[in-house]
């Protein structure tokens, strides 16, 4: 099969999170990034594995400037085939996946994977947007995934139990825990990643029609209140007027 892989780049999970310009800006000073787990763990490792079973190709594809090609170089470390970068400043959900949607028409992957969310702004949008704009079926949240020639049987957690469906290929799938194990590059894979093609394609037009005014951090967390176990009515006390849960 020929799959395509949704990457994005983000700030690592111990990154110190604040923002610049009256708080219209993520503030990236100091602020070390990765491949967004979901789509580095799950979604590639799941189609380099199907691209191993059925002798296919896989192609990585992020919307973004040039400081972003270390991260996608890690892709084509753990095994994708090649990279394409759309070189552009990602400002909104709808504005990735036109891009991405714009290049899949033009290049009929038989699948589109991407992680379930991102883990900095966790908005599980472009998924859905991209199997809009290319009318293909949509799939979200996958934890399992086997292929039986062009039928992929996926199965996914929903409230209450599990919901296994079929799809005919070509279609859209956000990928969550339990699709694959995470892969460490090993050195062979580093040095052919560094032979291996990333194209660099200019944006297609679109225009933002959601734009962020302003971001802001969660409030401070008040200080923990220790009780005395054998203190109940102190206990239901402060439950009652201060958390007011009770």
């Amino acid at each position: 099969m020929k799959l395509l892989v949704c990457v994005s780049k983000t700030p690592e999970t111990t990154a110190k999170i604040s923002f610049t310009d009256s708080d219209t800006e993520f503030n990236t000073e100091g602020v070390q990034y990765i491949m967004n787990p979901y789509d580095e763990w799950y979604a590639l490792v799941r189609a380099l594995e199907i691209k191993e079973a059925t002798s296919g190709s896989v192609t990585i594809i992020n919307v973004g400037p040039a400081a972003n090609d270390t991260v996608i170089r890690k892709g084509l470390a753990i095994g994708a085939d090649e990279a394409v970068r759309v070189d552009a400043d990602p400002k909104s959900a709808l504005f990735v996946a036109k891009q991405i949607a714009a290049y899949a028409k033009e290049q009929r992957f038989d699948g589109i994977f991407l992680g379930k969310e991102t883990i900095d702004f966790n908005g599980s949008e472009v998924g859905a947007m991209i199997a809009e704009l290319l009318d293909m079926p949509y799939l979200s949240w996958a934890n399992k995934l086997d292929l039986n020639g062009s039928t992929a049987t996926i199965s996914r957690e929903i409230e209450g139990g599990n919901e296994v469906v079929e799809v005919e290929a070509p279609f859209v799938v956000s990928c969550a825990k339990g699709m694959a194990e995470q892969r460490i590059p090993n050195m062979r894979g580093i040095m052919m990643a560094k032979r291996k093609p990333l194209n660099v394609i200019p944006a297609v037009d679109s225009a933002d029609h959601a734009v962020v005014t302003q971001y802001t951090l969660p409030g401070e967390k008040s200080a923990v209140k220790m009780v005395d176990p054998e203190d109940m009515d102190e206990l239901v006390r402060l439950l009652h007027e201060e958390a007011k849960v009770i």
